[in-house]
C-alpha cells in the first residue's frame, strides 16, 4: 500500500514509518523541511492522489506560538485529501471519563498539556464536521504516550481511555492495523498497552 505520511520525523511519525515499511508498504514521509507541508493544499492534493492512505502525525506548537496555523492545515487536509483515506494522530484531551467529561476538563489535567490538549479537541471537532465523502479516522493515544518496546499487543475503545499508557511503538503498531484491516471509519478510536 502506498501510504504518505506527514510529520514522519516526530516521535510518533517516525516509528509510524518504521512499522508501516516493515510490513512492506511503500512510505512517502512528509515535513515541512522536505517540501511536505500540510498547510499546504497543493502538497496535500498531491499526497493524496499518489497514496491510497494519508496519515498526519503532526501537532501544534510546543513553543507559545498560536495553534491557529495548525487547526488551518488540519482544515487543509480535510479539504483536499480527496479519495485517499486519511488517519490523524489525535490526542488523548478529548477522550471522555465515564460521565462523559473530557480528560482536559478536568481537575487533574496537566495545565501544560491544556493549549495543546485544547486544539486536539478542535481538531476533532473538524473531522467530525468533514463531509460524508472524507474516510477518516482519528486515532487517540492512552492519556500516556511515549518511546517504549513494540509488544504487537493492545486493548482499543472509542471514546474513554483504554489504559492509561500506550508505547510510541505499540501505537504505530495500532495505526498500521487500522489502515491494513479499517474497523473505525468516521470515528475516532483509543487504543492502550493491554
Amino acid at each position: 500500500m502506498k501510504i504518505a505520511l506527514f510529520g514522519a520525523t516526530g516521535m510518533v511519525g517516525s516509528r509510524i514509518a518504521a512499522e508501516a515499511t516493515a510490513r512492506g508498504h511503500q512510505v512517502t514521509s512528509l515535513s515541512r523541511s522536505t517540501g511536505g507541508d500540510l498547510a499546504d493544499a497543493s502538497a496535500v492534493r498531491a499526497a493524496a492522489a499518489d497514496h491510497e492512505v494519508v496519515v498526519s502525525a503532526t501537532g501544534p506548537s510546543r513553543t507559545g506560538e498560536s495553534h491557529e496555523p495548525w487547526l488551518e492545515a488540519v482544515s487543509t487536509l480535510i479539504d483536499n485529501a480527496g479519495d485517499a483515506r486519511v488517519l490523524f494522530v489525535g490526542g488523548a484531551g478529548s477522550l471522555l471519563t465515564p460521565d462523559g467529561t473530557r480528560l482536559l476538563d478536568t481537575d487533574g489535567f496537566p495545565p501544560e498539556y491544556l493549549g495543546e490538549a485544547t486544539s486536539g479537541a478542535a481538531a476533532l471537532d473538524l473531522f467530525r464536521a468533514a463531509p460524508d465523502s472524507l474516510d477518516w479516522t482519528f486515532v487517540s493515544p492512552a492519556p500516556v504516550i511515549a518511546p517504549g518496546e513494540r509488544s504487537g499487543s493492545y486493548a482499543t475503545s472509542l471514546d474513554t481511555p483504554a489504559g492509561d499508557f500506550i508505547s510510541a511503538e505499540d501505537y504505530a503498531v495500532v495505526l498500521l492495523d487500522e489502515i491494513e484491516e479499517p474497523k473505525h471509519r468516521r470515528q475516532r478510536f483509543t487504543a492502550a498497552a493491554a
